[in-house]
């Protein structure tokens, strides 16, 4: 392999990791906003019947 070859790897390999992570964020945000829903989104408790 030659020398421009390996810069054209790890160029390559560079951009997959960075769009990885992006990802990577971008679903932990959305499990973050999922697991605890906002007050006005969550179901009111019940009431106990007299």
């Amino acid at each position: 392999m030659d020398e421009r070859a390996k810069d054209d790897r790890a160029e390559r390999l560079k951009a997959a990791l960075r769009d990885n992570l992006k990802r990577r964020k971008a679903q932990a945000r959305g499990r973050a906003g999922a697991e605890a829903p906002r007050p006005a989104e969550a179901d009111p408790p019940d009431r106990p019947e007299r």
